[in-house]
């Protein structure tokens, strides 16, 4: 059980417990001069505050009327238990009780794969607030969001592997270079393979010689967890004829591109009926697709 809890507060008589958490982490750590911490929307947003089990004041984080996500901060000492997670989900859900269809932030980089885990997106050219790089990112509430550029196609990855229960589908040309060879992605799909969740990821390719020659990196992490992944080559003229390339877990999730070769596309982390039809066509085409078991012996 969480040894914090996460409350809605208001601004005006939570000033103390906020101040405790923001300057030590933004104006102590991070050098942002205290003048620029604190701003005219705080008192209109909508915060949240994490406690310890004696009712100290350990994160932060708001939702500001312009449907933003910011001042996102957890003492040192908790950082790593969780705590920044459940404070971004209960500003979501605060986000859809206001049935907004998106919300945004600017993501400090160093904290842009933990918004990848939760959904965001990166988009737009990277940029410097208060002496710190910056990414903006935004994550829909409601229906699919688009995918144009490879840093988005990351994210969406990172989203689908960090979501996923036990399961992954990957439908790919070869290996997707630039995608699954990210160190982000390899990164997400070896903590999904040694979450000791039981997890399978089952990936389906149109050419399976070109990972082999190019020596990609998953199938080096695939050779040490050999119980989690498992590859198939398509053989059927028609499947490989197929144009596209998708990724869907067993969470509701999906990415899908119409030109495999492409990353531009769509991604939703929360669409179950989508992601069940491209489960059950994989399922279809992974039954009379051969087994890679080249990759088994490969000495990478």
């Amino acid at each position: 059980m969480a040894d914090f809890r996460i409350e809605a507060v208001d601004y005006a008589t939570a000033h103390d417990d906020l101040r405790r958490v923001r300057e030590t982490v933004f104006v102590q750590e991070q050098q942002v001069p205290v003048e620029e911490e604190w701003d005219a929307l705080d008192p209109l947003c909508q915060h949240v505050i994490a406690r310890d089990a004696s009712g100290q004041s350990i994160g932060t984080g708001r939702l500001t009327p312009e449907r933003k996500i910011g001042r996102m901060a957890v003492l040192n000492q908790w950082r790593g238990r969780g705590v920044g997670d459940a404070m971004l989900l209960a500003l979501l859900d605060q986000a859809r009780q206001r049935r907004w269809p998106e919300v945004s932030l600017h993501a400090q980089v160093s904290a842009e794969t933990f918004y990848a885990r939760h959904g965001f997106l990166p988009y737009g050219e990277r940029f410097w607030e208060a002496g710190i790089e910056h990414q903006s990112m935004r994550r829909r509430l409601g229906g699919a969001a688009a995918v144009e550029l490879a840093p988005a196609a990351v994210a969406a990855v990172i989203g689908l592997v960090t979501q996923a229960r036990r399961s992954l589908s990957i439908y790919s040309r070869e290996l997707d270079p630039g995608l699954l060879d990210h160190p982000q992605v390899l990164e997400a799909l070896r903590r999904f393979a040694t979450g000791g969740r039981g997890g399978e990821v089952r990936i389906l390719l149109q050419d399976a010689a070109a990972p082999q020659r190019n020596l990609a990196p998953l199938l080096g992490l695939s050779q040490r967890l050999p119980s989690v992944f498992a590859f198939r080559e398509v053989t059927d003229p028609v499947d490989r004829a197929y144009p596209s390339a998708f990724v869907a877990n067993d969470a509701g999730g999906y990415y899908f591109r119409p030109l495999g070769h492409r990353f531009d596309g769509e991604t939703d982390l929360e669409s179950p009926g989508r992601t069940r039809q491209l489960r059950e066509e994989f399922a279809r085409i992974w039954e009379r697709s051969r087994p890679c078991s080249e990759y088994r012996a490969l000495g990478i």
